[in-house]
């Protein structure tokens, strides 16, 4: 068995989301945690935390070139 150097759910793009307590389906808050380098940010809507993704994703792909 040939194990790939190259794991499917790398480090750089392992987060931590905490919901804050009083957060609904229809109204999602809380912050978010990149594993990897501990930054955290916060967000209040789910286009926020969507947003925050997407960006985080898009920096880490650059950083790899």
């Amino acid at each position: 068995m040939i194990l790939s150097t190259h794991p499917s759910y790398p480090a750089a793009r392992t987060f931590v989301l905490k919901l804050h307590r009083d957060a609904e389906p229809s109204r999602i808050s809380g912050r978010l945690e990149n594993v990897s380098t501990g930054e955290q940010f916060a967000f209040a809507t789910t286009k926020e935390l969507l947003r925050l993704l997407a960006e985080e994703c898009a920096t880490r792909s650059m950083e790899r070139r």
